[in-house]
This record gives C-alpha cells, structure tokens and sequence, in this order.
C-alpha cells in the first residue's frame, strides 16, 4: 500500500493534499483509497452522503473496510420518500447508522416566510438562499472540528466537475476534501454497485440520474446531462448549491 505522510509531520497542508492525491491516483481499489484516507489523517473524517449512486458505492467501502468514519447525511425536509427509503435500507444492510442532520428550524421559518414555500423558482438568489438555508448551513455544522471530508464527486458528473481531483483544501470549511471516486466513469460506478448488490434509490430506475430535493429534481431525457434534472430551469453554470463550489477545483488551495 502506498504511504502518506501523517498530517501531525507535515508542515504545509499543501504536501498532506498532494501526498493523499497522489497515492489514490496510484490505486484503481476504492477500499484501498478508504484505507489510504483513514491512514493519512489523523482525527475526524466525515462522510456526507446524498444516497446517490456514488455515495452509496462510498458507503459500501466504508462498511467493507470498517474504517472509522462519521456518516451523515443533509435532512433538507424536502426528499423524496425514495430518498428516505434508501436511508433505511441502508443502515439495515450495513448495520450503521446515517446520521441525519436538518437545517435549524428558525432559519427554514424565516426563508419561508420572505420568500415562500416555493420561492426557490423566483430567481437564483432565492434558490441559493434556500440552498444555504436547508444544505450549507447544516453541512458547515456537521463538519465543524472535522480534519477531513469524504465526498462522492466525479468528474464525469457535470461540465463545471471536469477538474475534481483527489484531494484539496477547502478554505470554506477548513479541512481536507477527499474525492476517491473523481477518476471513476458511470460505467465503472455501475459495474461497483452491480457486483457488490449495493442499495440504491428506486428513483434511478425512473430516469432519474442524480437526485436532489423532490421540488427541484426532475427525470431526464436519455440524451441529457447526467445533472440535467437538477435545478432544470437555470443554467448549467449556476447548478450548484454552495456545498462544492466549481471555482475550488481549477486550483488547489494551501492552508
């Protein structure tokens, strides 16, 4: 297995990035990329799990592995029952528990009464806002006194994802961002879930790709973008909720 060296030795998080960048490229197995991770940093590392086709293939490496990782998901308050459903089917194959964590409820009462239960459709302000409210709120509480981050992106996903690498520093949350699937195609994905009977929503099934809150993800065509349901009415460049920002993937930043 290829060694990294410890966060408590570097002296820059840039040579702790490029280091676990390095060593993920250098493998194609994602338990190895999970037990590289867990080696190189020390402290928590969390897992924010959309139950997407991705996240479930992380989180069957984690099960497999056994790697001591914080699993938790965004309970918007908005899932498709589906959704919901694959959280128990879930915790029910893997024996652990997916820690749900929900927007405050001062914060939703507030954005609904300015901007109305649907006013995410006004304009990108408003969807953005509610976004921030529902998603990035709670995800900045949930990996607050985290070291590292565990994320489901791949490059293949969207056109602003093309630059995803393995590993970066996330100066909005101040820790480490770990992307063990950027290098994966849809086609190795579905090969992965395939083969290890992995759970996944029944929405998948329905033309559904990617699955986001049920007001704002639609089914798409089988020429369409693979993110093309989410947000459908803005442009593509502007489909993004806040919690992985295009611009942090062009470059790597140092602590």
């Amino acid at each position: 297995m290829t060694q990294i060296v410890p966060i408590e030795t570097t002296t820059n998080a840039r040579d702790l990035v490029a280091g676990i960048d390095t060593a993920l490229a250098a493998t194609q197995d994602l338990n190895e990329r999970l037990r590289l991770i867990r080696a190189a940093i020390p402290g928590r590392i969390t897992f924010s799990t959309s139950l997407g086709l991705e996240d479930q293939a992380v989180l069957d490496a984690i099960a497999t592995t056994g790697v001591d990782v914080d699993v938790f998901t965004l309970d918007t308050g908005r899932h498709f029952p589906e959704t919901l459903d694959t959280i128990a089917d879930s915790e029910f194959r893997y024996g652990l528990k997916i820690r749900l964590v929900a927007p405050e409820a001062s914060d939703v009462e507030q954005l609904v009464r300015r901007d109305g239960i649907n006013g995410f459709r006004n304009s990108i302000e408003a969807r953005k806002a509610c976004c921030n409210v529902r998603k990035v709120l709670p995800l900045k509480r949930a990996l607050a006194g985290a070291v590292g981050w565990i994320t489901g992106l791949r490059r293949e996903q969207s056109s602003v994802r093309t630059a995803v690498p393995f590993a970066e520093f996330d100066t909005s949350f101040n820790l480490i961002k770990i992307n063990p699937l950027a290098d994966w195609s849809l086609e190795r994905l579905d090969a992965y879930i395939a083969a290890n009977n992995v759970p996944v929503n029944a929405l998948h099934a329905r033309g559904f790709p990617s699955i986001g809150c049920q007001p704002c993800t639609r089914a798409i065509a089988p020429e369409e973008d693979i993110r093309a349901g989410r947000w459908w009415w803005e442009n593509p460049e502007t489909k993004e909720c806040g919690l992985h920002s295009p611009a942090r993937h062009a470059a790597r930043q140092s602590a």
